[in-house]
C-alpha cells in the first residue's frame, strides 16, 4: 500500500480560506445561511470554517449543525459490517434557509443524496450548496457537483482518499493512498 501527499498542512489552510472567502462572496452575513456538516468527516471541516469565519473575518451567529445520513443512504442494508449511527444535532429551522452541506470528500453523490433526504426533517430549504475540501469528479454515480470545491482529484476506483484533521488525527491534510 502506497500513499502520496495531496495536500500539506499549509496547502490544507490555504484551500480551507480560499473556500470561506468564497461562502462569504455569496452569503455575505450567514442571516439567512446555515451550515451542516455530514456526518462522521464533514463535520471536522464544517467546524474549522465556522471557527475561521468568526475569528478571521468577524461575523457573528453562524448556525452549525451535524446531520447523520446512516439511515438514509441507499446502499446501508448491503454492509456486512455493523453500522454505527452518528448524532444529528440541528438546533435550528431550516425551513426556507439557505443550506450549506460541508464534507470532506465527494465521491458518488450518496452521502449528499441521503443528506438532501435527511434534511427534510427539518423544513424545506430555501437552497442547498454543497462544499466539499476534495472533489473525485470522475467517481460520480448521481449528477451531483459541488457548489464550493477544494481541490479536484482524478484518482481510480483502486485509490482511497483520506482526509486527517489536526483534531483527530494530529495533521492537516489529504492522501491518495493506492490500495
Amino acid at each position: 500500500m502506497s500513499q502520496k501527499v495531496l495536500l500539506n498542512a499549509t496547502e490544507v489552510n490555504i484551500t480551507l480560506n480560499r473556500l470561506v472567502c468564497q461562502l462569504i462572496e455569496n452569503h455575505d452575513t450567514f442571516e439567512d445561511t446555515v451550515l451542516i456538516g455530514i456526518q462522521p468527516r464533514g463535520i471536522y471541516l464544517a467546524d474549522r470554517i465556522k471557527k475561521m469565519l468568526i475569528e478571521d473575518y468577524g461575523l457573528e451567529n453562524i448556525k452549525l449543525g451535524y446531520l447523520d445520513i446512516t439511515f438514509y443512504r441507499d446502499d446501508f442494508r448491503r454492509s456486512e459490517k455493523t453500522l454505527e449511527a452518528n448524532k444529528t444535532k440541528i438546533d435550528f429551522v431550516v425551513e426556507d434557509k439557505k443550506v450549506v452541506f460541508i464534507d470532506d470528500v465527494l465521491y458518488t453523490g450518496r452521502s449528499i443524496n441521503a443528506a438532501l433526504t435527511a434534511v427534510q426533517s427539518f423544513g424545506r430549504p430555501q437552497e442547498v450548496e454543497l462544499l466539499c475540501l476534495i472533489d473525485r469528479r470522475f467517481s460520480r454515480h448521481l449528477p451531483i457537483q459541488p457548489d464550493y470545491r477544494g481541490r479536484q482529484v482524478d484518482a481510480i476506483n483502486n485509490e482511497k482518499v483520506k482526509v486527517s484533521w489536526v483534531e483527530n488525527e494530529g495533521e492537516d491534510s489529504v492522501y491518495v493512498i493506492n490500495s
